[in-house]
């Protein structure tokens, strides 16, 4: 049965005659910013000079996204209510944009765009224009956290932002075009971990207006039917807005999104008075509306609004076409500005009054700006976690498991405001012993067998649902909110997320590099593991290290890649991560146990130099070396101290630097890295003119692509994956990709001038090795014990 809220009495004949004028200025400025480079109030007829030379915009659900926010202040003034606003339309923009000048906070953060007539025109003008603002809600967007300029993230964007936020209600408005998409589709769910007690409320808001940029959309054209048993199987009790009449609109809203209101306040109150977090069906809106509402019916015998024409610009050639001249300020002229602004050019006082205050207002609301309410994590000191190593190179442990205790403590100190996020892996992760401060969250249904180990409870901190797409938006509304997390994810499969991290990569840096307004927000901390070196039984499609590559094409002032050799490395680096602010970090680390190879104090040390000279593990005791053997990553690590160990035996007078990179930005210049190395600094690690046999994690050609313009950038052999793999033992996967310590030193024999006519017994000796190792693994199914169990000879 449909759920229509009857609209009753909800407004008066007053408000509605000023709800809808204050709707109309909305619209009429998101037009305008579309179309005028002056006249910006039609104070005179409209000419071909006051069309801007390049018109570029999207009007289509821009009208919807008002009708939203405007009814949104009403229930705001009327409950003082906390809200904020994520709007899901790729390039509803002019919407965000318009309403945030009217409340006058976009004046307060941009002065020059005054609320006056030459206020206004600026705002015009800056609108879709070179070196100025997109069309979509970025950064500069006051009120925004959610960028849109990829489809598919507002939902996961808006649950993050309502977690822990328990008196914030997170109103969502979602393209029709939008819920095609995959990671939309998906985040329908996350109502099944949103706990009543101690979270915030999301409204979905579906807006149907029907068209994509040239096609109809999915969910427009099915069945009523068929649209409301698929809301209500996701869980949620939807209600329908639907209609074009602006009086039975205006009444149909304000009747149905002050249901909504009460139906969440009661289901919090309930579930707070009771203590019960039960899982409640929540409600959300679906608002059938025209695309392109109140705009031009059709232009040139073609039909327009309500149809996929008024999608961008609805009216194209204003400049050079009378008609269409005619039609533009015909349109603008029908919101009646002259109504809508007095001689100054501001908004006139009744209108002015339906707006919240200060911070209530959805533009001003400081969770939207999360920076200001950010509080530093209470973090336990991590050097009591400590692993003695008894040595250098002595003892295998799991990197992961080790750093579960750190984090679990870390949220044990931090109820309110850390989470941990992973897709269904972090007990696979080595993680699991987070579940002594939390478990899973959890409001769908329980079975009495889910006591015997599942981890799973309605007041759960950690997070888990089989997406990365929700975890990774999940976790990016809850840092732009103001709070910090975790995030852990197999290698092979973190490339789901490329484009979400590539988004809030650019939306960090604009944030940090030219918007002082927004304050610094925590860093998004991604742990990768279960990595390409130790996919023993997954084979092939689960190696790939690329995401790295991924990473080093944003801005190296908002990214960072590290990449810990041992457990003591890994405790020290998410310590400073979980410090940071306004940075992706990226974590390499595998779960599988590995040698420690430093002490908690000598891994504080090179964690902070970011890359350094073992002494312990060379043999050119401070003399100019003859090879220099540098590495990044655990496996790469040790394969390279086999290797200097096979070198001091079969050539004990070849001398060697070892080098290991913890922060592999530091690899770069100075001068393109803040947290580069000098030209001088890289010369004394790697020296000018000596062979440098480079170990890395992944692909060899991202070592060439940090260091090319470093000095001795010809004599650096990088050995990384290759793209051979099955199912592999360790060894094997390391060989048949070449970095493994038997094919380490055929390298440095091949590279070394003095060594390529005195060391053959020795390179036919290793080749011998290769061949013994790849028949053993073969044959036995494992590598041989003086393998898996090697130690540093000290």
């Amino acid at each position: 049965m449909t759920t229509v809220v009857e609209p009753g009495n909800s407004l008066t004949a007053e408000e509605i005659r000023q709800t809808d004028a204050y709707w109309r200025a909305c619209n009429y400025m998101s037009a305008a910013m579309i179309y005028l480079w002056a006249n910006p109030l039609l104070r005179e007829p409209l000419k071909p000079e006051h069309i801007k030379k390049r018109l570029l915009g999207h009007w289509g659900t821009d009208p919807g996204q008002s009708f939203v926010w405007v009814h949104l202040n009403r229930l705001i003034r009327k409950y003082d209510l906390d809200v904020i606003y994520v709007a899901g339309p790729g390039h509803g923009a002019p919407a965000s944009l318009a309403n945030g000048y009217l409340e006058g906070h976009y004046s307060e953060i941009y002065p020059d765009c005054s609320q006056d007539e030459a206020g206004m025109l600026k705002l015009f003008q800056r609108f879709s224009f070179p070196g100025a603002l997109g069309s979509h809600c970025t950064p500069e967007v006051p009120g925004s956290i959610n960028e849109g300029g990829e489809l598919g993230y507002s939902l996961s964007h808006a649950f993050g932002a309502a977690f822990d936020n328990p008196d914030l209600i997170v109103a969502c408005v979602i393209g029709d075009g939008e819920a095609e998409t995959g990671p939309l589709a998906t985040s329908w769910h996350a109502n099944k971990f949103l706990n009543p007690i101690r979270d915030g409320a999301v409204l979905p808001i579906l807006h149907l207006n029907g068209y994509k940029i040239a096609n109809p959309t999915i969910l427009a054209r099915i069945p009523h039917q068929e649209l409301e048993s698929l809301l209500r199987g996701y869980g949620y009790t939807p209600y329908f807005v639907e209609g074009e009449g602006a009086e039975s609109m205006h009444r149909q809203m304000a009747a149905t999104m002050e249901q909504c209101i009460l139906e969440i306040r009661s289901i919090q109150q309930r579930a707070r008075g009771s203590g019960k977090a039960e899982r409640p069906r929540w409600p959300m809106i679906v608002l059938r509306s025209p695309k392109g509402w109140t705009g031009p019916k059709e232009v040139d015998g073609h039909k327009v609004e309500n149809f996929w024409r008024s999608h961008q610009v609805p009216v194209l050639n204003p400049q050079t076409n009378p008609s269409h001249l005619k039609i533009v300020e015909s349109w603008l002229r029908s919101y009646k500005p002259e109504e809508l602004f007095d001689q100054s050019g501001r908004l006139i006082p009744e209108l002015q009054a339906l707006a919240p205050k200060g911070h209530r207002r959805i533009s001003a609301n400081p969770h939207a700006n999360g920076g200001v309410l950010r509080k530093p994590l209470d973090l336990p000191p991590f050097e009591e976690y400590a692993v003695d190593p008894k040595g250098h190179a002595q003892l295998y442990v799991s990197p992961t498991a080790t750093l579960a205790s750190f984090l679990r403590d870390t949220m044990k100190q931090n109820m309110t405001n850390f989470r941990v996020f992973g897709p269904d892996e972090t007990a696979s992760n080595k993680l699991d012993g987070i579940y002594a401060a939390s478990d899973k969250t959890w409001l769908a249904e329980f079975r009495p067998e889910d006591a015997d180990g599942t981890e799973i409870s309605v007041d759960g901190r950690v997070m888990e649902v089989l997406s990365e797409h929700i975890l990774e938006g999940w976790f990016e509304g809850y840092t732009l909110t103001g709070r910090h997390g975790f995030f852990s994810s197999y290698e092979s499969f973190v490339h789901v997320i490329d484009s979400m991290f590539n988004q809030h990569s650019k939306w960090l840096e604009k944030s940090k590099k030219e918007l002082r307004w927004r304050a610094p927000v925590s860093s998004i901390n991604l742990l990768i593991t279960s990595l390409v070196w130790r996919q023993d039984h997954n084979g092939f499609t689960h190696q790939d290290p690329g995401f790295l590559d991924v990473v080093t094409n944003k801005s190296p002032d908002v990214t960072r890649i590290y990449l810990p050799p041992d457990a003591n490395c890994l405790l020290s680096v998410t310590d400073h991560c979980l410090r940071s602010v306004d940075y992706y970090n990226v974590i390499v680390a595998d779960k599988q146990p590995h040698l420690v190879f430093l002490s908690m104090d000598e891994a504080v040390n090179h964690c902070t130099e970011g890359i350094g000279i073992w002494t312990w593990a060379s043999t050119d005791a401070g003399a100019e070396p003859d090879v220099v053997m540098a590495c990044a990553g655990d496996i790469p690590t040790m394969e390279s101290l086999a290797a200097v160990a096979i070198l001091k035996v079969k050539l004990p007078g070849l001398k060697v630097r070892f080098v290991n990179v913890v922060d592999l930005f530091r690899l770069m210049p100075a001068s393109a890295h803040p947290h580069g190395l000098s030209r001088r600094d890289f010369d004394s690690l790697f020296t000018t003119d000596k062979p440098v046999i480079f170990n890395f994690h992944g692909y060899g050609a991202l070592i060439h692509k940090l260091t090319y313009k470093q000095t001795n950038h010809d004599n650096i052999h990088v050995h990384g994956y290759r793209e051979k793999g099955n199912i592999n033992t360790p060894l094997e996967l390391a060989m048949i990709n070449q970095i493994d310590r038997f094919n380490l030193c055929i390298d440095v024999i091949d590279r070394v001038p003095q060594l390529q006519k005195t060391a053959a017994h020795v390179k036919q000796w290793l080749k011998e090795q290769i061949i013994e190792n790849l028949t053993y693994a073969h044959t036995m199914g494992i590598d041989k014990e003086e393998i898996s169990s090697w130690t540093w000879p000290e």
